[in-house]
């Protein structure tokens, strides 16, 4: 069971830092369909792929104090950074984790905001169905986002360089 919190703890330990609830999902989601070790099931939601499971995961870490959980209050949005603690630092000596190559990937994604990520990640949900057919259910689904067709490219070019960042090829890791 704690094995499943370790890999939420060891994303952002990678990451040194996660801005935001759905940025942390959308990373997960992302870095499952990369074939990165996450359990979480998600289910299409109002902001994209999401998953309950790892709400309340997040939630456990956060109550036992291995995850430092900041809110920032910018008038009506409140805006949630993640960062690890010593007790998680210390948690994790004693459930390793590796991603390998994922490293990379997600250092990449944490450099790309949220907005972009539930592109993203909605991009992916719907990879089964034909570009045009997935290019519509965007434009239906998240109609409140406004997305381009650009940017919709722009989300499948950044699908095909984080698959190039989990290929042993790809050149030396991101610091």
């Amino acid at each position: 069971m704690l094995g499943r919190h370790a890999k939420i703890i060891r994303l952002i330990e990678i990451a040194g830092e996660v801005s935001g609830r759905k940025k942390l999902q959308k990373m997960v989601y992302i870095g499952k369909h990369l074939n990165l070790d996450f359990d979480e099931r998600y289910e299409f939601h109002m902001y994209g792929p999401y998953s309950e499971e790892l709400t309340l995961r997040v939630d456990e870490l956060c109550n036992m104090g291995l995850l430092d959980e900041q809110m920032e209050s910018k008038g009506a949005i409140h805006m949630y950074r993640y960062t690890l603690n010593d007790s998680g630092h210390e948690f994790l000596r004693f459930h390793e984790v590796d991603f390998g190559l994922g490293e990379r990937v997600i250092k990449r994604m944490n450099e790309e905001n949220s907005r972009f990520l539930e592109l993203v990640s909605t991009i992916l949900y719907f990879h089964h169905l034909p570009y045009e057919e997935m290019k519509a259910k965007i434009f239906t689904f998240k109609s409140k986002q406004r997305y381009t067709e650009e940017e919709i490219e722009k989300g499948q070019d950044f699908v095909e360089e984080l698959k190039a960042l989990m290929n042993k090829d790809a050149g030396t890791p991101l610091m």
